[in-house]
């Protein structure tokens, strides 16, 4: 029997009896219909490699790039900004949300030049502007010294640092930031961005970071009601059929509500079992489930991926970062031009730092997002709606005493990291990780190959970082199923 052929094993009621079905199969499976698992699909399609199928866990594509309807709008769960905008390269994302020919998604340009007028004290009203601008003036000095020094480092990663090294080499709050204003900026100017801290984050591979520095420093805030995922339907519609006037997939060959649980790979083919004991077999399988989930046991390989493979994957770090909206029956907080963000200087790091409003994006929808990162997401997580609702309200309150503020009349949080399918939100960028640790993370193990934007080298954590991985990993494939250029090097870490 050709390895091409897909066999469906369905496990019967009846103990040790099983019943066989066979059928023309796909000949790669992809595992995950995020943004990279399509996208890998559309590069192998137009390779002339059709004959697949797309197993996806849960009941829609798109993964953590999706819409939910909170107070009378859609609202961006996961992914929310086209970011690196207006640079000398054109972002992929942004050709299909806003370029010629493409979706015309209704986007806004996120300001952040007024946060030192808009910078709240632990106890109520606002930080003088002048003292706030001075310590992001500092801020940004000690950042563009870093990248100078990250590019004075060899590029195997072995002379890296976190950022908060770096920060402390340019004599940068020698003690840490002991005051609540200088937490928040801090926190803003770096978990904000990669949702960890700065004694964790990878200075050489995060100054400068090439998102900006390749695509643009400007991004866009996504706020059309047919939802960011819209630009993930876009590339599938490429390629897998669907309804011209729902625009729903309607292709076979995307198979939702399909939990895969374990893969099993042969010198002649590969076989998947999913959560339903159906068992599905082809030549080849693309794996673009999260980094989260890889480091979890929900996908078990037989055999065991190597060491070097399971190192890799547990040299990154999987962040989270949480977006919870709060919907209110009436404005207190302040609106017109430079009011769309605004900060708590909590005297803890990271409690309802970071504040937006929707004058703009959703107007007349009374809602508020806060965003929260790392700690205080998983502790979020694990408690009820109701708290946390209470404890955002209880800030708020806090930084506007002269208004009254009401209670909240709903409240949406995003739980990226309890849930079994995802494990968190984006990868971040490790201490000493180069070129060598992508690589590793990104190669093949015989015919499982790996995408996800965690295989990304230059924009991980990205939209366009899980785009274009999707295309490189197929294309990795491509040249082995059809150029039998199966071979896949990996340079020495000091090459």
């Amino acid at each position: 029997m050709k390895p091409s052929t897909a066999i469906v094993l369905v496990l019967g009621v009846v103990a040790q009896y099983v019943a066989l079905a066979t059928a023309a199969g796909p000949k790669v499976i992809i595992v995950g219909a995020g943004m990279s698992g399509i996208s890998a699909g559309k590069r192998l399609s137009e390779a002339g490699i059709t004959d697949l199928v797309i197993l996806e866990a849960t009941d829609r594509i798109g993964g953590r790039i999706h819409k939910e309807k909170f107070a009378g709008v859609n609202v961006e769960m996961g992914a929310n900004w086209v970011e690196g905008v207006n640079g000398d390269e054109m972002n992929p994302i942004w050709t299909m949300a806003n370029g010629t020919g493409g979706l015309n998604l209704r986007t806004f340009r996120s300001d952040f030049d007024h946060l030192a007028g808009n910078t709240y004290k632990q106890d109520g009203g606002l930080y003088d502007e002048k003292v706030v601008e001075k310590i992001i003036e500092r801020m940004e000095e000690v950042e563009e010294s870093g990248s100078k020094l990250s590019g004075t480092l060899h590029a195997s990663g072995q002379q890296d640092m976190s950022v908060m090294a770096m920060q402390r080499l340019n004599d940068h709050m020698p003690s840490g930031p002991a005051t609540p204003v200088d937490m928040v900026i801090d926190y803003y100017q770096h978990d904000f961005e990669f949702a960890e801290p700065p004694r964790v984050t990878s200075l050489q591979n995060t100054q400068p970071l090439p998102t900006f520095n390749n695509f643009g420093d400007d991004v866009y805030f996504v706020a059309d009601q047919r939802g960011y995922e819209s630009v993930v339907y876009h590339v599938a519609g490429q390629y897998l059929k669907t309804d011209r006037k729902s625009g729903a997939i309607t292709d076979p060959r995307l198979k939702l509500n399909t939990v895969v649980r374990e893969i099993t790979y042969f010198p002649s083919g590969v076989a998947v079992r999913t959560e339903d004991n159906k068992v599905y077999r082809a030549d080849y399988v693309v794996v673009s489930a999260s980094l989260g989930v890889l480091q979890t046991d929900l996908i078990r390989f037989k055999p065991q991926l190597p060491s070097w493979k399971i190192v890799s994957i547990y040299q990154f770090d999987m962040a989270v970062y949480t977006k919870i909206f709060l919907k209110f029956p009436k404005r207190f907080w302040p609106e017109g031009p430079g009011k769309e963000f605004f900060l708590y200087a909590s005297g803890r790091r990271g409690y309802f730092p970071v504040w937006q409003q929707f004058e703009k994006q959703y107007p007349g929808s009374n809602v508020l997002l806060v965003t929260v990162t790392d700690d205080e997401s998983r502790r979020i997580e694990q408690q009820s709606d109701n708290q946390t609702m209470a404890e955002a309200v209880a800030v708020l309150r806090k930084m506007f005493p002269g208004k009254e503020v009401p209670d909240a009349t709903e409240i949406l949080v995003p739980r990226w990291w309890s849930n079994r399918f995802f494990k968190g939100t984006f990868s971040n960028w490790p201490i000493g990780v180069n070129r060598y640790e992508y690589d590793l993370i990104r190669a093949p193990v015989g015919r499982v190959y790996f995408t996800g934007e965690h295989t990304s080298e230059k924009y991980n954590g990205y939209v366009h970082g899980a785009y274009l991985a999707g295309i490189d990993s197929a294309d990795i494939l491509i040249n082995c199923a059809k150029k039998k250029m199966c071979k896949y090097n990996v340079k020495g870490k000091h090459d």
